[in-house]
């Protein structure tokens, strides 16, 4: 048989439970329904020591750690190996990267807008006494050509230049070119102009053409322009009017191409017309003559320059013919060496 309990025990017994099951549900009722009333707790304190490079931070969950309360100015970054860190697991889309101090968009020191007195200073107004006192007249002489080369009968020369004097708007010219070859003077003639410029680059010329060889003297009445061509081409073409209605007509174009800045490349083409036909000066009809050279030039400095170069010319039409009937060639090829200065 079994023992039977007292009955005052067994009441005690279930009025212990149900008080104790009425106290745990009063509790669960009470964290759910107002969580605000807890007692906040407080953040542990790190140790100022702490060895991060030891701490597995992949085990760690990033949300419930509070960073603000952390003094990270005690922790010791010289031992903390980044390398050690597993990136990978951490969560970085919770990271409020928006309160990193942004690049500053304005200069500690602004720059001072420009006032009306920094422009004035940097661009002074030309004073009109400073124009009024300049040179009325001027002048230049050119020696563009005074060269030689190894030629049939010794030693050939030949030279070419020109020289003004005046304004600006009005000058006289001289002009004058000529070739000796051993002690024989083969062309030499002269040229007294008066030029006007009729623009920036170019101006008209009229004046008077002496001829003193090959044969006797000839004088022409001269008019042309000459200036500076689209591209930098220097051009001349000039007209000469003489004796017995004979017109004759010369056009010379140059251009110089800038190796360096001393070292340049001057191209020449020169072709030479008649109207008529003059056997004693051996000139025919139609283009008579073209010459074409190539001169390299250093310039030691701007006013002188020695160079090196190629010439070919030849003869055309009667002219040609002329110059086989007096056993010469009608094309000739020669190396040149000279140089050119200017004062």
């Amino acid at each position: 048989m079994r023992p039977h309990l007292p009955l005052g025990l067994l009441a005690a017994a279930l009025s212990l439970a149900l008080a104790g099951n009425a106290r745990a549900q009063q509790h669960d009722h009470g964290a759910h329904a107002a969580p605000a009333q807890q007692k906040p707790v407080a953040p542990p304190v790190e140790p100022a020591n702490t060895d991060h490079s030891r701490m597995d931070h992949s085990q760690m969950d990033d949300k419930k750690v509070d960073h603000s309360q952390m003094d990270h100015s005690k922790m010791d970054h010289a031992k903390t190996d980044d390398s050690q860190m597993d990136h990978s697991q951490m969560d970085h889309s919770n990271m409020d990267h928006g309160s990193a101090s942004q690049a500053p968009t304005e200069p500690r020191e602004p720059i001072p807008a420009v006032s009306d007195a920094d422009r004035a200073a940097a661009f002074p107004p030309i004073k009109p006494h400073a124009m009024e006192h300049a040179p009325a007249f001027n002048s230049l002489v050119m020696i563009n050509r005074l060269e030689g080369w190894d030629a049939d009968h010794g030693t050939g020369q030949a030279w070419e230049g020109s020289a003004w004097f005046g304004s600006d708007l009005n000058r006289l010219w001289l002009r004058s070119e000529g070739e000796r070859e051993g002690s024989r003077t083969e062309s030499s003639e002269l040229e007294v102009l008066y030029g006007r410029s009729i623009s920036p680059w170019w101006d008209v010329v009229a004046g008077v053409k002496q001829d003193f060889r090959p044969a006797d003297s000839r004088t022409w009445a001269a008019f042309g322009v000459q200036g500076l061509a689209p591209y930098k081409f220097e051009m001349s073409a000039t007209a000469y009017l003489g004796e017995s209605g004979q017109v004759m007509a010369t056009v010379e174009a140059e251009y110089e191409l800038l190796l360096t800045n001393r070292l340049i490349l001057q191209p020449l083409v020169e072709a030479s017309f008649s109207s008529k036909d003059v056997p004693e000066y051996g000139e025919g009809t139609g283009l008579n003559k073209v010459e074409a050279g190539l001169r390299l030039r250093y310039e030691i400095n701007r006013r002188f320059a020695p160079y090196v170069g190629v010439v070919h010319e030849r003869l055309f039409g009667d002219t040609a013919d002329y110059r086989r009937g007096e056993g010469g060639d009608v094309t000739d090829t020669r190396f040149v060496a000279g140089i050119r200065f200017w004062f």
